[in-house]
C-alpha cells in the first residue's frame, strides 16, 4: 500500500489557522555540522546549534491575523505535514520583512523561536 509523503500541510499560529499555499519548510535537525579541515584532509567536524524555524507561503484571507503575527513575540506555531509528522515551534516570532503580494494574495512568512520539536 502506498503512503502519503507529501501534499497538503496545515499551519496554526497560536490558535489561528493559516491558509497555506505551496510548501512548508522546517529544519530536519537542531544542529549544523561543518567539516574541520587539517593539513592532511578532514580532521573531524564542528557542531553548532541551528535556529528553530518554520517557513511557508500563506494566502492572505480577509481574516488573516496580520496584526497578531506582526506584534507577537511568544507564539506557538504548529506545522502538520502531509506525511503525518508535526513540528512545533515555541517562543516564536516573525522574522524578516514579510510583505503582502496584492496581485497573488500571498505572503512569505518565516517564524523563528526558542525551541522546535518534531512529534
Amino acid at each position: 500500500m502506498a503512503k502519503r509523503v507529501a501534499g497538503i500541510c496545515f499551519v496554526k499560529a497560536d490558535s489561528a489557522q493559516l491558509e497555506v499555499q505551496g510548501g512548508v519548510e522546517c529544519p530536519a535537525s537542531d544542529t549544523n555540522r561543518e567539516t574541520v579541515m587539517g593539513s592532511a584532509g578532514p580532521a573531524g567536524y564542528k557542531e553548532t546549534a541551528r535556529v528553530p524555524y518554520i517557513k511557508l507561503t500563506a494566502i492572505v484571507t480577509p481574516d488573516f491575523p496580520r496584526k497578531t503575527l506582526a506584534e507577537s513575540t511568544d507564539m506557538t506555531i504548529t506545522a502538520e505535514l502531509a506525511n503525518g509528522t508535526t513540528y512545533v515551534l515555541s517562543g516564536a516570532y516573525m522574522v524578516g520583512e514579510p510583505a503582502i503580494n496584492g496581485e497573488e494574495g500571498t505572503i512569505e512568512l518565516q517564524f523563528e523561536g526558542t525551541k522546535g520539536i518534531w512529534q
